[in-house]
């Protein structure tokens, strides 16, 4: 087994013996150690691999205006910016090979930024003792980062902490080791969906697009997994794009803690990546099912999916705000994007004859959506409903054009 090399970050001058022991026991398990501390105040026992001057020179700024600031959010968010971009350079040049933040909330804030920096699959861990709390938002967790509890770290090394901090050295050296990055020798197609109760059309297009020659990731819309979905976007990891669960998107603009950032449905555009889209279950509106029904849903008809999800049921004036917003996320895509309109609905339950079978609020939303999708979108109505044959025959239509006319090159 080849030796592999982590990077830890935290505050050496509050934290410098829970960041020696975890150093420590990576060594002990034949791991190799790159150090960076992110204090402002203090000094670690030992120099670090990169110091907290080098943290802060990254960011454009200094300590000394961190200590000047005269305030500690401020303060750590200069170094929060310059570990980021630090950790980034670091990975790029190869100097590690996966990383683990130690912190409190202070430490939780500026580890949310810095495992943002890596590319999905880099081995991404924060050890904290806020991990799975409500203080932290979902839109800005990378995707694939891992939380582990530092329980009772608080202040000092003890039996109990060196549980939690012995684990997550074993977890960060063993995905280091264990991971295969992704990287398929076939060109991939990244595909939003939800299960097959609600949407079908994977259970055709996977095969039809594999027979091609392509491999296919399918992403579930469920928050982080469109969060995935536009990590590997930006990257420019897919050949093309079949964006056909836009769901997030609205819950992003009305509010729902399930989101997957404010950029969905930009990064495969901005990377210039082909899309063929269609907003599948545009209707619905996830929301966390345990909370309270927030008042704005009260006269809604709601369906709790589980006992973690509820899905609400957008009203016309709602649905019109989620039609904008699709051609909002698309007006600055750099390459070719497709947009399909089934006409008879964007969800198996949104049917004639199902439960949340809406006749107006559906041809309103695609009136909308055609009245204001901008000139880069091409727009393909089609007499039928997401789920039907139809459906998919045309997303591969447009697949197929677009690679005899190498607007797909693989």
């Amino acid at each position: 087994m080849s030796d592999k090399t982590i990077l830890v970050i935290g505050t050496y001058d509050t934290k410098d013996d829970e960041l020696a022991y975890l150093a420590g026991v990576i060594r002990d398990q034949g791991g190799k150690v790159v150090t960076m501390d992110v204090s402002v105040l203090g000094d670690p026992s030992q120099p670090c691999n990169h110091s907290k001057h080098d943290v802060a020179s990254e960011g454009g700024s200094s300590i000394q205006a961190a200590i000047d600031s005269g305030d500690e959010n401020h303060a750590m968010q200069i170094m929060a910016k310059g570990a980021s971009l630090l950790t980034a350079r670091l990975y790029a040049e190869g100097d590690f090979d996966g990383m683990i933040v130690l912190g409190g909330t202070m430490g939780t804030d500026l580890a949310l930024d810095v495992t943002s920096a890596l590319p999905l699959g880099v081995p991404k861990y924060i050890v904290s003792t806020v991990s799975f709390s409500p203080l932290i938002p979902a839109e800005r967790l990378a995707a694939d980062t891992q939380m582990i509890l530092w329980a009772g770290g608080l202040y000092g090394l003890n039996s109990v902490c060196k549980a939690s901090l012995s684990q997550a050295a074993g977890a960060v050296l063993g995905a280091a080791r264990a991971v295969q990055m992704p990287a398929s020798k076939r060109p991939l197609i990244g595909m939003m969906s939800l299960g097959t109760s609600a949407l079908k059309y994977v259970v055709s297009l996977k095969p039809a697009l594999e027979e091609r020659g392509f491999e296919v990731a399918v992403f579930h819309a469920t928050g982080m997994g469109g969060r995935a979905f536009e990590s590997l976007a930006a990257q420019g990891a897919f050949a093309c794009v079949f964006d056909f669960c836009t769901q997030e998107l609205g819950n992003q603009i009305h509010g729902s803690n399930i989101s997957a950032g404010a950029d969905r449905l930009t990064n495969a555009g901005a990377s210039g990546t082909p899309q063929i889209v269609a907003p599948g279950c545009y209707d619905l509106v996830d929301i966390v099912g345990w909370l309270p029904l927030p008042d704005k849903w009260l006269n809604h008809m709601s369906h709790a999916h589980n006992r973690l999800l509820t899905s609400v049921v957008l009203n016309t004036e709602e649905r019109i705000a989620v039609a904008r917003a699709h051609s909002t996320q698309l007006a600055d895509a750099k390459a070719p994007v497709a947009m399909i309109l089934p006409q008879n609905g964007l969800g198996e339950w949104d049917r004639e004859g199902a439960d949340l079978h809406n006749k107006e609020g559906l041809a309103e939303f695609l009136n909308e959506l055609q009245a204001t999708l901008p000139a880069n979108v091409s727009q393909h109505p089609i007499a039928c409903h997401i789920n039907d044959a139809e459906f998919a025959d045309k997303a591969l239509e447009i697949f197929d054009a677009w690679r005899a006319d190498g607007t797909i090159s693989v």
